[in-house]
């Protein structure tokens, strides 16, 4: 069984982890509306590791991405 003290900083710790999370989405938010106020660029949003999770337009609708952009390019 843990310590109480250790109870208490797992807590805290998870706490700030989720206040990091909603922050981190705030400013995405604000910056995908500012885009499209600005009439910006489509933006792609990516995860924690850079990876494009979806496309979307100036109105944050999805874009249908092809098949062909997804194929990785060989140059043997």
């Amino acid at each position: 069984m843990a310590t109480k003290r250790q109870q208490t900083m797992a807590k805290l710790t998870r706490e700030r982890n989720v206040k990091e999370k909603r922050e981190r989405k705030l400013e995405k938010k604000r910056a995908r509306k500012l885009a499209a106020a600005e009439g910006g660029e489509p933006m792609v949003e990516v995860d924690e590791f850079g990876m494009p999770l979806v496309q979307v337009d100036e109105f944050g609708m999805p874009l249908v991405v092809s098949d062909e952009s997804l194929a990785t390019s060989t140059d043997d």
